[in-house]
């Protein structure tokens, strides 16, 4: 395995607090409740809430996609939210958007509980390889394609700790 680093720590920290610029000017004193998806966006989601000059609620979700014998997957919510979302602005911050099919299903359930509205941040948007209709309104950085590690994302639950993002290349066989 071969690593390429895509994005430096400094960059990311640059990023994440326009990132939090953005965020904080656009829900002002409204009431926010931030969600960070599990595993993968905790350590996004930490220095983002720490680049907030507004106080969100926090909460965590976490999903898990499984294939099933039809060979199409099938979305597990394995960790709920514990505060009340009714009424108040919900922001899902997430790790990576790419094919959009988990963070639908997600959107799905935290809209049937009535918030007043669910917008998406991703450290990393792949859009091209959306195969549903999703938007990310608070995007890190566009990626086009590569396997990627470090900043929470893994491979096998490895290489979470690395602080850049990196493409994970493999040999070929």
């Amino acid at each position: 395995m071969e690593f390429v680093q895509l994005f430096d720590r400094e960059r990311i920290e640059t990023r994440v607090r326009e990132l939090g610029r953005e965020i904080s000017a656009h829900y002002g004193d409204e009431p926010l409740v931030c969600v960070c998806v599990l595993k993968g966006a905790y350590v996004f989601f930490a220095d983002l809430m720490r680049a907030l000059s507004i106080h969100p609620v926090v909460d965590f979700v976490r999903l898990s996609s499984y294939a099933d014998q039809t060979s199409r997957s099938r979305m597990i919510f394995s960790k709920d939210l514990e505060v009340d979302i009714r009424d108040k602005h919900v922001l899902v911050v997430e790790d990576v958007v790419d094919t959009g099919h988990s963070i639908q299903f997600l959107l799905k359930v935290l809209e049937a509980r009535h918030p007043r509205s669910v917008k998406v941040a991703a450290m990393i948007d792949k859009a091209e390889r959306r195969e549903v209709d999703v938007a990310v309104h608070f995007s890190g950085f566009p990626l086009e394609e590569g396997y990627i590690v470090g900043y929470g994302l893994d491979y096998a639950e490895q290489y979470r700790e690395l602080d850049g993002i990196y493409e994970l290349r493999f040999p070929q066989a």
